[in-house]
């Protein structure tokens, strides 16, 4: 026998998992898809507790999760009332009136041997030192496909060949993250997923070795399993409270620890984009859906009551409210161990980054692909454990710099909060890569970054980071050739750009409701 395997855990035949909401169904649904044969899997969930289901924006990588399922995207957002989302408007970051787009797509087209970037900066110096038009270069986002459908209120999807202006789109959706949740549950139930209606009151663990034998429910009931998956939200009813997995408090890299949801009428065409305006404690969402909008505002409490709060997202507001504003509250942050004994937490039990670039669904689905890849069918690994538990930690980490960034580089200084996170000390880890744009440019891709060069490059400029050089090396492209070629991208974007649909059009030919 494997000294490293948990005998008493061997050949996993009951899964227990503990939440429902957006994360226990995706997990629900995943392992539902995948499950072996003789695999009992159970969801406990109440209807008493509720779920955090407001209207939620996401990142491309949710089609993989749904190609996974085998869910059609257009029945997905006919479903979920939802629309197509090609990236984040920033507004007021840099100051009032000011703005810039964080697009999906891929600027301009990288070669072997230089990323795309570096020929727009060379042009620019060119610009600047006389030896090229002034307007040779314009602006990064000429070269963004999604950028200039954006603008113009226009949508596709990717399409054509590899070498195609088209095939540079990425998109991802606007939802009903509730509508979401229920129709990955209608798909778990029908492969075999049983739900129970009930509140965990009580957790049982075996006294010698700390697994978790059984969960206990209000009723009396009692539920036995081999693996359990925390899908309990916040209260981590799991993995932080019955297994006392620590908690990494990220507060003081991103305060904000407050929000308010609110649902208002539908005004004028839905945008095919999010909208993240910067407001005097934190900032504020808008998130267009085909029947309503989602907004909210993200604070900081230590620099602003609930009260002032909830006025200024009413003042901030389109359309007239549809409902109450919902609060919340969170930490930034995450568990030290995601998996701990025979207990994985995924989504908000496990973590949570907080909103601005959209990634608490996509750290729940790398979670549970996670799991997935390291199924303990036959007896939980403690390698494997190890591996899991640092993979996800390094998952956190690299999306906390991403954000980190946005607040950090902001330039208004019109107030306590943006004080503060101007001036805060920031890991070592994004400070090199901020160190490293400043010198030449230079953007180095880890593997493993859910955020591209390209999301790098465009909220590091957009955010008033500039370059000093460009890498010299590109140099030796001749410069009338380096000006053909990109004022032949540049146009081919634009006139690309002004034959996509108008996005409600779009929707109303494929998904609307």
């Amino acid at each position: 026998m494997n000294p490293n395997v948990q005998p008493d855990t061997a050949h996993v035949k009951r899964v227990v998992i503990v939440g429902g909401g957006t994360s226990g169904w995706m997990c629900a649904a995943a392992i539902a898809r995948m499950a072996p044969a003789g695999l009992s899997v159970t969801l406990v969930e109440s209807e008493e507790i509720g779920v955090i289901g407001v209207g939620e924006a996401s990142i491309p990588t949710l089609i993989k999760f749904n190609d996974f399922l085998g869910l059609n995207e257009n029945d997905v957002l006919r479903y979920c009332r939802g629309t197509f989302k090609l990236g984040i408007e920033f507004v007021d970051w840099l100051g009032a009136g000011e703005r810039y787009f964080h697009p999906f797509g891929l600027f301009g087209r990288d070669t072997p041997e230089f990323a795309f970037h570096q020929l727009w900066l060379r042009l620019k110096a060119m610009s600047a030192n006389g030896t090229a038009p002034p307007d040779a270069a314009g602006g990064i986002h000429d070269y963004n496909l999604c950028s200039a459908a954006a603008a113009q209120g226009r949508f596709s999807p990717p399409n054509g060949g590899s070498d195609t202006i088209l095939s540079t789109m990425r998109h991802a959706y606007h939802f009903d993250a509730s509508l979401y949740g229920q129709l990955l549950r209608g798909y778990a139930e029908q492969r075999n997923v049983s739900r129970v209606e009930g509140k965990v009151v009580d957790v049982m663990r075996d006294p010698e070795l700390g697994m978790i034998r059984s969960v206990s429910l209000g009723d009396g009931r009692v539920l036995a399993g081999d693996l359990f998956i925390d899908c309990s939200g916040f209260r981590s009813l799991l993995i932080g409270d019955a297994l006392g997995s620590d908690f990494v408090d990220w507060s003081h890299y991103l305060p904000c620890d407050r929000a308010l949801a609110l649902p208002t009428e539908r005004t004028g065409l839905p945008t095919p984009f999010t909208r993240a305006t910067a407001d005097r404690a934190g900032w504020r969402w808008r998130i267009p859906l085909q029947q309503r909008n989602g907004n909210g505002y993200v604070f900081a409490s230590d620099f602003i009551d609930w009260d002032e709060a909830h006025r200024q997202l009413l003042d901030g507001a389109e359309g007239a409210s549809l409902a109450e504003p919902m609060p919340l509250r969170f930490r930034t942050g995450h568990r030290r161990a995601f998996w701990e004994k025979n207990c994985i937490a995924i989504g908000l039990a496990g973590g949570f980054i907080e909103p601005l670039e959209s990634t608490s669904i996509h750290l729940a689905q790398v979670g549970i692909q996670r799991l997935i890849n390291l199924w303990p069918g036959c007896g939980i690994n403690a390698a494997e454990v190890t591996h899991y538990n640092r993979a996800m930690c390094a998952d956190y980490e690299r999306i906390r710099d991403f954000i980190v960034l946005h607040y950090h580089a902001a330039q208004r200084k019109d107030s306590e909060f943006w004080r503060y996170v101007s001036n805060m000390a920031i890991p070592d880890t994004l400070a090199g890569r901020l160190d490293m744009f400043r010198a030449h440019g230079r953007i180095i891709p880890d593997p493993e970054d859910l955020f591209s060069e390209h999301s790098w490059l465009a909220v590091m400029l957009g955010q008033g980071i500039h370059p000093r050089n460009y890498d010299t090396l590109v140099d030796r492209i001749p410069a009338d050739t380096l000006i053909h070629h990109m004022r032949l991208l540049k146009n081919a974007v634009a006139k690309t750009a002004s034959t996509l649909l108008i996005h409600q059009e779009y929707i109303d030919r494929h998904c609307a409701v």
